[in-house]
């Protein structure tokens, strides 16, 4: 039966959409739908009335409709801004219990519907951490296999939200439906989150989908490609390849940590290991797709301003998960740390995920990974050091040759990764050069200009 609030229920707002204050029943509501009191708005129909009506300063009025896990509410809303705020009035508040039956037939249909449209959907645990990742997105590509790189990491780790920064974790509430942008994607993305479990929706885990606001710009016709290369795996087969070996990850992730239920802990050792074999082919997909890449002939990143030490913390969180599980201490540049520089930011994470990628691997367990910038003029550099057990002259020759790996096996690397991020570096001007000895441990630096160079030849 449906209840009315015989009064006008009153709240108020500052200068970021946060609301501040609130009467009954739209604080419980508010509380009810994931939100903070004080914090971000989290009902979507009122968040669109607030920021208009503080942006252009303007009355606004309006019926809403909005619902939580066990009501639908509609009431009649309206907005004045006030100093950097606004204040809300809300009268003739009706709130319904939602049926169960239709409303899981709906979400299931919604699923179907995202699981068709999205460019991206990945398997998240309780904390939003990545446990799957698969995605068929070709801007989505480098997302995807950074995200396989660091698997146990929160995801919003790997995104920007449209509408600037926000505070992590954040509540999944305040996050589906929200506006993310991609780093290497001319698109905007939405997200749609999908919580699994009772009776606490997220005690299970999330399925997360990213959905394109937009299609992808039409590109111009790729020249044909020489029938004898052989360097990687094509670009079209790679999607084609990654996308059953995803869902293999998945489904043994879901099995080794037990969110389907409880599992005798041999069967869930047997999901670990199909879950890491599986990790381990995506990697080498990924490495051949982009060595191809690589050596292209067209092949040509895309500069801009970074800031290096900003992608070295970044690296440091998304890797920070593994580095845990051996227990290895990451030294990352302290956050009032900037070092300017020229470079495509994707693909200089990707060179600096490489690198403490390698030297949490070979360090010894309980050691510490440095990663230290300089500045020098033109030159900015970033350097990795590690605890391991270091290259001596012959090996420091070898180690940035193609597939090579140096003797060592069973680490689940391809020999590609320095390789890869060499030829990198340089297509951005940059270098890639490592200092070692024996039982000293290895320096890795990468090395970039820090203003725009003109070349007298294109690469």
């Amino acid at each position: 039966m449906a209840s009315a609030a015989p009064h006008v229920v009153r709240a108020r707002t500052d200068a970021q959409d946060r609301l501040v204050e609130a009467d009954e029943p739209l604080a419980s509501f508010h509380l009810r739908s994931g939100g903070e009191l004080p914090g971000a708005l989290v009902t979507p129909a009122l968040i669109e009335l607030v920021r208009k009506s503080r942006v252009y300063g303007l009355h606004l009025a309006r019926a809403i409709r909005a619902q939580d896990d066990s009501e639908q509410v509609t009431a009649w809303v309206e907005v004045d801004p006030e100093g950097d705020g606004t204040v809300i009035a809300i009268a003739n508040w009706q709130a319904q219990p939602l049926p169960s039956a239709p409303r899981e037939e709906g979400i299931g249909e919604r699923v179907k519907l995202l699981r068709h449209i999205a460019g991206l959907n990945a398997r998240l645990g309780p904390s939003q951490e990545v446990l799957g990742v698969e995605s068929d997105a070709e801007d989505l590509a480098d997302l995807a296999a950074m995200m396989r790189l660091g698997l146990g990491s929160v995801w919003t780790n790997f995104v920007t939200p449209a509408a600037g920064k926000h505070h992590k974790p954040m509540h999944w509430r305040l996050l589906d439906g929200a506006t993310v942008q991609i780093d290497g994607s001319p698109r905007e993305w939405s997200v749609h989150m999908v919580p699994l479990g009772n009776p606490q929706p997220g005690s299970d885990g999330f399925e997360l989908y990213l959905v394109p606001r937009q299609a992808l710009p039409e590109a111009a016709p790729a020249p044909e490609r020489e029938p004898d290369r052989v360097s990687g795996i094509g670009r079209e087969i790679a999607p084609v390849l990654r996308q059953p070996v995803s869902r293999i990850i998945a489904n043994a992730e879901t099995i080794r940590t037990q969110l389907a239920g409880p599992l005798a802990e041999e069967y869930s050792s047997y999901a670990a290991d199909i879950a890491a074999a599986g990790q381990h082919l995506l990697a080498l997909i990924d490495d051949l797709t982009t060595l191809e890449m690589v050596e292209d002939e067209a092949f040509a990143t895309a500069p801009d301003k970074i800031d290096l030490a900003d992608v070295a913390r970044r690296a440091v969180g998304i890797l920070g998960v593994r580095a845990q599980e051996r227990q290895i201490t990451l030294d990352a540049p302290k956050a009032g740390d900037s070092v300017p520089a020229i470079g495509e930011f994707r693909r200089v994470l990707q060179v600096l995920l490489n690198l403490v990628g390698n030297a949490i691997r070979y360090s010894p367990e309980g050691g510490q990974v440095w990663i230290r910038t300089e500045l020098d003029e033109d030159r900015a550099r970033i350097t990795v050091a590690d605890q391991g057990e270091g290259l001596d002259p012959e090996q420091q020759e070898k180690v940035f040759r193609k597939f090579e790996r140096l003797g060592r096996s069973g680490d689940g690397g391809s020999g590609l990764g320095l390789y890869i991020s060499r030829r990198l570096a340089e297509a951005m001007g940059g270098t890639l050069t490592v200092e070692s000895a024996k039982g000293q441990g290895a320096r890795f630096t990468l090395e970039l200009p820090t203003f725009e160079e003109r070349r007298s030849e294109p690469r």
